[in-house]
């Protein structure tokens, strides 16, 4: 006898069981933190827009003198700030060490002030920093610091914030575009979740630049890598402020 027809209801249920089974749990779940340094800067409309098309979270450390010098980088900032569902916005310093980073950092009580200048123009609502030029960790559970940032790192640590470094960059060539292909890329981003070799497991900060996606041709190469990313089922994009380990309740 033809076995009867499946109810429609009973279909349904069954049909989300189905999914449901096919989706990553939690444990295996990948989260990729992209994050654009200096802006804001040409390039760094690109970077909003297109994770804006993506629909990808996405975080900025920008400098306190780029947003201040113009209404087109005010304005910019603005955008970031205004749309927190996708973006957050964090302090990566005023003068962004004023390109003499050896100085900065052999002078933290005036790198902290640097910092605060940062602060008080940025506005963040949170306590994030990146250090200028210098990949330095300090937060609950990660600890990195070289000599020289080491001093900077404990004084901002005493002032409850959290410094976030990189597990990798997309780095630039001399001419300040795009060193590597998205393929290679996300390639790389798969080795380092295989490897475990992230400062925490199954979290993954990619270091990037504002002014590598200033063209179109560039900007399409950013958004090939997101794209990418997004057909990997474990992978998902996070905010910075969601990293875990942080020393505050962020907004």
């Amino acid at each position: 006898m033809p076995s009867k027809p499946m109810a429609a209801s009973n279909y349904a249920a069954q049909k989300t069981i189905m999914e449901a089974q096919n989706q990553p749990s939690d444990k295996t779940i990948k989260h990729i933190y992209l994050t654009f340094d200096d802006g804001p800067l040409k390039g760094t409309a690109n970077c909003i827009a297109i994770c804006e098309r993506e629909k990808v979270a996405a975080s900025f450390f920008e400098i306190g003198l780029h947003q201040s010098r113009s209404s087109k980088g005010r304005g910019l900032y603005e955008h970031i700030k205004s749309n927190n569902t996708l973006f957050s916005l964090s302090n990566h310093s005023f003068s962004h060490a004023a390109g003499n980073y050896l100085w900065f950092y052999q002078h933290p009580d005036s790198a902290t002030l640097d910092f605060l200048k940062g602060k008080a123009v940025l506005a963040p609502t949170n306590n994030l920093v990146r250090f200028p030029g210098n990949n330095t960790w300090d937060t609950k559970n990660a600890k990195k610091a070289s000599w020289l940032a080491k001093p900077l790192a404990h004084k901002m640590d005493s002032l409850g914030w959290d410094v976030i470094g990189w597990d990798m960059e997309w780095r630039f060539n001399k001419n300040r575009k795009p060193a590597q292909s998205p393929e290679a890329i996300v390639l790389l981003v798969d080795s380092l979740f295989a490897n475990n070799q992230t400062k925490t497991k199954n979290h993954l900060v990619i270091l990037m630049h504002d002014h590598m996606f200033a063209t179109s041709d560039d900007s399409i190469k950013l958004a090939k890598m997101v794209g990418l990313l997004k057909k990997r089922k474990y992978y998902r994009f996070d905010k910075i402020t969601q990293y875990p380990g942080l020393k505050n309740a962020l907004n």
